[in-house]
C-alpha cells in the first residue's frame, strides 16, 4: 500500500482500546500478536462473499495492521428511525450468523494467538463486540461490520445476546429508543426475538438475556481494569452502566 504514502492521517471515533487513524482508503491501527487470527478471519469472511467486512491489507511501515476503509456512517450516529428499524436489526442478525458460519474452520484452531481469551463452548470465532457502534449503514441498510480486533473462539450466543443488549436494546445509553421509532412499534423483547429468527437459532429469549447478562458482568470487570490501567473516568462509568444493565436484564429473565 506505498500508494499511501504521505496521505494524512484522520483520526477516526472509538478506538476504545487503541487509536485508529484513516489513511486514503485504508484503516490502520495498532498490531499485535492477535493481528495474524484476526486477518485470518477477515480473509475467511471475504472468501466467503461477504463483502461486509474489511480486507486484510497487511502491516505498515509503522508496525500498524492496514485494513481497507469501509464507507459509510456507523450505526449510532444515524437518526433513531435508522438506529433502531426493523430492517437493520434483521440485516445485524443475519449478518453476524453470515460471520460466524465463515469462522467455522478457525474456531478449534488451537494454533492461533487471539487477543481475548476463549470461551467454551467454543462453537465460532466470536466478534465480541457486535454493537451499533461497529455496523457500519448508507441507506437505511447495513454495509459493514468493523473492529474485530476483539475476536476470539467461543459460543454463538455470547455475540448474539450482546447485540440483542444493544440493538433491541436495554442498554441504559441507548438514544432515541422507542417502539414507535421502529418499524413495527415492538418492545425490546420481541425484538430479541426478531433478531433470533432473523440468526436463524433456537434460543429463548430467556436464554439471550441471561447470557447477555453474563456477558456485562465479564465486560465490567475488564472496563474496571481498563479505568485502572488509564485513569479514565469515563470507563468507571461505563462498568457501572454494565452492572446495573446486568442486574435489569436478570431480573426479566
Amino acid at each position: 500500500m506505498d500508494d499511501e504514502q504521505g496521505a494524512a492521517e484522520i483520526p477516526l471515533t472509538g478506538g476504545n482500546m487503541d487509536p485508529v487513524v484513516r489513511v486514503g482508503d485504508t484503516v490502520r491501527r495498532v498490531a499485535g500478536d492477535w493481528t495474524p487470527a484476526v486477518h485470518a478471519l477477515l480473509a475467511a469472511a471475504r472468501a466467503a462473499g461477504i463483502e461486509e467486512v474489511p480486507v486484510p491489507l497487511g502491516i505498515d511501515e509503522a508496525g500498524r495492521e492496514m485494513l481497507s476503509y469501509l464507507e459509510g456512517v456507523m450505526l449510532v450516529d444515524t437518526p433513531a428511525e435508522v438506529q433502531w428499524s426493523t430492517a437493520v436489526l434483521e440485516q445485524a442478525g443475519r449478518l453476524l450468523r453470515r460471520v460466524h458460519e465463515a469462522s467455522l474452520p478457525l474456531a478449534n484452531d488451537r494454533g492461533r494467538t487471539w487477543r481475548m481469551p476463549a470461551h467454551e463452548p467454543v462453537e465460532v470465532v466470536c466478534h465480541n463486540d457486535v454493537a451499533p457502534y461497529n455496523l457500519v449503514v448508507t441507506g437505511g441498510r447495513v454495509v459493514g461490520l468493523i473492529d474485530f480486533d476483539l475476536a476470539s473462539p467461543g459460543p454463538r450466543l455470547r455475540d448474539l445476546a450482546y447485540l440483542a443488549y444493544r440493538i433491541a436494546p436495554f442498554a441504559e445509553d441507548a438514544e432515541g429508543y422507542a417502539p414507535a421509532v421502529t418499524s413495527d412499534g415492538e418492545e425490546p423483547v420481541d425484538r430479541v426475538r426478531r433478531l433470533v429468527r432473523a440468526y436463524g437459532g433456537e434460543y429463548t429469549v430467556d436464554e439471550v438475556l441471561r447470557a447477555a447478562a453474563d456477558r456485562l458482568d465479564e465486560l465490567a470487570r475488564f472496563t474496571d481494569d481498563r479505568a485502572e490501567a488509564t485513569g479514565r473516568d469515563d470507563f468507571v462509568a461505563h462498568a457501572g452502566m454494565y452492572r446495573r444493565d446486568a442486574a435489569r436484564l436478570r431480573a426479566m429473565s
